[in-house]
């Protein structure tokens, strides 16, 4: 048995192939970068807070309070950075955080970045139902619009969990575009079902991500930490790669991980590296959306 009660290698042919593609990558969209960039750097910081302990009954007033850090150290830290060196990220933010720090969220919109949805609680859509999940969704737009006064234009599932019903309902919110999903570097239009959708897929992946190199849980058997200075050499040859290619550097990071004291050099490091280079164009996530589009 595969654990999750089914025999699949018992499958017909049609079950694994319909499995296979219900959501899977189509056309890679490569365009010349605006203004002839060589490269595109796209920061994208996830602001989870206090939704994911909130999600599992918020018992844990410890892991409460380190929820908290995001937004009384890591964003002002994250946003003078971004400040400093003139450049405009994406910020995925659950609803629930949203309503418990409205003015940071309006202030991350008036300095003119990107706020995409999140979720509403940092839920796993995969357990939802499908009326669940449609109207979670939608709740989410509607609080961040109502704080930022911008609808979302983008999606990045919470823990990038993509459920069977996920694609159908960004296409009937007309979503721009979505961050959840990993098949490639460079960006792609979603098929859902073997037809195309029109949805520009800005692929993450877990080696462009803080959390796993930084989580510590104290119930887990292991306890993971990884140097930062071995966090920035991954990110720092993911992006060195990415130039070469001229393709995409999309880099996704959390407040409560990457902007404590002996970690938020990472960050500036990374701006540093891609504006030497002097031919890279930032982005937000919709900016690089908008442009993939041009290339459907």
């Amino acid at each position: 048995m595969n654990g999750l009660g089914d025999e699949t290698w018992k499958w017909p042919e049609h079950r694994w192939r319909d499995c296979a593609n219900r959501v899977r990558a189509g056309k890679r969209l490569t365009p010349p970068w605006p203004e002839g960039k060589r490269c595109t750097v796209a920061l994208s910081f996830d602001v989870d807070h206090e939704t994911i302990e909130l999600y599992n009954g918020g018992k844990s007033i410890s892991r409460i309070s380190s929820g908290q850090y995001g937004n009384r150290r890591g964003m002002p830290r994250i946003m003078s950075l971004l400040k400093k060196y003139d450049i405009k990220a994406s910020f995925f933010v659950p609803a629930v955080a949203a309503k418990l720090y409205p003015d940071e969220q309006r202030s991350v919109a008036d300095e003119g970045h990107e706020i995409g949805i999140h979720g509403w609680i940092h839920e796993l859509n995969s357990l939802l139902s499908a009326g669940d999940e449609r109207d979670l969704m939608m709740r989410s737009a509607d609080a961040l619009e109502a704080i930022t006064g911008a609808r979302p234009v983008g999606l990045r599932t919470p823990s990038w969990d993509f459920s069977e019903q996920t694609l159908a309902i960004a296409r009937q919110m007309g979503l721009l575009y979505d961050s959840s999903l990993m098949a490639d570097d460079s960006c792609y239009e979603l098929l859902e079902n073997g037809e195309r959708t029109g949805v520009i897929e800005i692929p993450v992946e877990w080696i462009r991500d803080d959390a796993p190199y930084f989580a510590m849980s104290v119930t887990a058997p292991l306890r993971p930490h990884t140097s930062p200075e071995a966090v920035l050499n991954i990110f720092m040859r993911e992006f060195e790669q990415a130039y070469l290619e001229g393709e995409m550097f999309q880099l996704t990071m959390h407040p409560g991980r990457i902007g404590y004291r002996s970690r938020i050099w990472i960050l500036e490091e990374m701006i540093r590296a891609a504006k030497a280079k002097g031919d890279v164009w930032f982005a937000t996530h919709r900016q690089v959306a908008e442009h993939a589009s041009t290339d459907l």
